[in-house]
């Protein structure tokens, strides 16, 4: 594992819901991070982690190894990747994610 790679896994496992991110939660800076941050309040989520992925290029390239995942946001419960924007919406109109975050 590389130093990046290395830094997001210790991120990952850092704290229970961890989002990566463009923007901050107070300010995201595209809709799918809005969007995420919405779901996220939603789902009644305390202690969220975020990872402003426009901070730094190589958390921002590295992310999308990490998970094998093309797209930013990306959520992370209990050092699992959750997905996307999509999935998480879809996940919560099912009452999966409130279930996954509780749990």
């Amino acid at each position: 594992m590389n130093p990046v790679q290395q830094r997001i896994d210790e991120i990952v496992k850092s704290s229970p819901v961890v989002l990566f991110m463009k923007g901050t939660a107070q300010f995201p800076m595209c809709g799918f991070s809005g969007r995420a941050i919405q779901i996220l309040k939603a789902c009644g989520v305390d202690g969220l982690t975020t990872v402003n992925v426009l901070e730094d290029e190589a958390i921002r390239q590295g992310i999308k190894d990490y998970a094998n995942w093309p797209t930013i946001p990306q959520l992370y419960v209990n050092g699992e990747f959750v997905g996307g924007s999509d999935i998480m919406m879809e996940m919560f109109q099912a009452g999966e994610l409130q279930t996954l975050i509780k749990g």
